[in-house]
């Protein structure tokens, strides 16, 4: 709470109207109502352009990050703090940021597979960098937005950010590991 209550009161001090209403659009961008129509939209998209490993890449990293999300918020029980704005408070528990654990994994996962070598938007070294840039503002105003609005704590969103880079590392290892061309 040292860390987490100074930093909420001097991101809360400087809230203003306009920063409020996109802030809670940014949250809203990150939540289920925005990521399940579409990952599913993702999913058959990789699909129709017959990229199954991708798919299932993809849905990997952001269901099992829900998964994962969900297993820690029970495991851990913390509180959420009392939200800003006369926002009503999630019924889940606050640790870690659902938000940035599963947009984390969600964009950074799409972000890889737009990347990837070969595909015509990304060519030049330059676009996938940007490509990744995107990602990772997308993911850390993901993360500004729970704090700003009250949702969560800083550590919060700390702790879903390095729950993403662990879980995007098991699914990496994973596709690896299933992928590899057999040696007989």
């Amino acid at each position: 709470m040292r860390l987490d209550t100074p930093i909420r009161n001097a991101i809360h001090a400087r809230s203003s109207p306009p920063l409020t209403a996109m802030m809670r659009g940014v949250s809203l961008c990150g939540s289920e109502v925005v990521l399940v129509p579409l990952g599913v939209i993702l999913v058959w998209w990789l699909l129709a352009a017959g990229r199954r490993r991708a798919a299932v890449v993809f849905a990997a990293a952001a269901l099992g990050a829900e998964a994962l999300d969900q297993i820690m918020k029970l495991l851990f029980n913390r509180p959420r703090p009392e939200p800003f704005f006369g926002l009503a408070s999630p019924v889940t528990h606050s640790f870690p940021s659902g938000h940035a654990m599963v947009s984390g994994c969600f964009f950074g996962v799409l972000a890889a597979i737009l990347a990837a070598r070969g595909a015509p938007w990304a060519r030049s070294r330059l676009k996938r960098m940007a490509i990744f840039a995107v990602a990772a503002l997308v993911v850390g105003l993901m993360g500004f937005s729970r704090v700003y609005l009250g949702f969560h704590y800083p550590t919060d969103v700390l702790a879903g950010y390095a729950a993403a880079v662990f879980w995007l590392a098991v699914v990496r290892a994973a596709h690896r590991v299933f992928t590899k061309p057999s040696s007989t």
